[in-house]
């Protein structure tokens, strides 16, 4: 039996420590519509679906590999939220990557791991305000201005990683980069070239 979710104002850390509850109980085998319940009231808020995500995609366990229909279509009940969350989850795993990998560090695999997940979820919840939140995060790591640029530059992004954050969209969502690719030229990152 699932735990009760139903917690008006969740804090971050109380979103860890249910989802991590909640993904004990879906390796038990909880009930679809139990678990389509549950994440739907964690991913209402802003901070609920953040501790939702920290902890689903970073869990060891083979679970986020393969979201169930529930899974999906619970995300689906908040389309603005998780749509700008996996957006900045993509990115954010993305440019760790490039940074582990930098630095020889062991962590890529567990960066790589969150990526490779968040971007099967964005291709799987399919939800339209994905794209329109991509597509401006690749119009600020490309032109180095816009809507994203602020949470770019917060995080201190250099090129390489915006190169990387760009290509992870164009592979996650290749429709949403069209608009920024043409086949005689390269994209400029601000001064500089992505190639």
């Amino acid at each position: 039996m699932a735990a009760d979710f139903a917690v008006p104002e969740i804090t971050f850390a109380q979103a860890i420590q249910q989802t991590q509850s909640l993904l004990d109980q879906m390796a038990e085998g909880i009930a679809e519509p139990e678990l389509l319940r549950a994440i739907a009231r964690l991913v209402s808020s802003e901070t609920g679906a953040r501790g939702f995500f920290v902890t689903y995609l970073t869990d060891p366990r083979p679970l986020a590999d393969s979201p169930s229909p529930a899974v999906l279509e619970a995300l689906r009940s908040a389309p603005e939220i998780v749509a700008e969350l996996l957006v900045k989850n993509l990115a954010m795993s993305t440019a760790m990557a490039v940074a582990h990998y930098r630095n020889r560090d062991e962590a890529a695999q567990d960066s790589q791991r969150v990526q490779r997940r968040t971007a099967y979820l964005i291709k799987r919840v399919a939800l339209p305000q994905i794209s329109e939140q991509s597509q401006k995060l690749q119009e600020s790591a490309v032109t180095e201005k816009g809507t994203y640029q602020e949470f770019l530059d917060r995080w201190g992004y250099d090129a390489e990683q915006r190169q990387a954050i760009y290509q992870a969209f164009v592979e996650a969502i290749p429709r949403a980069s069209s608009v920024w690719t043409r086949a005689d030229e390269s994209l400029p990152v601000g001064n500089g070239r992505l190639d």
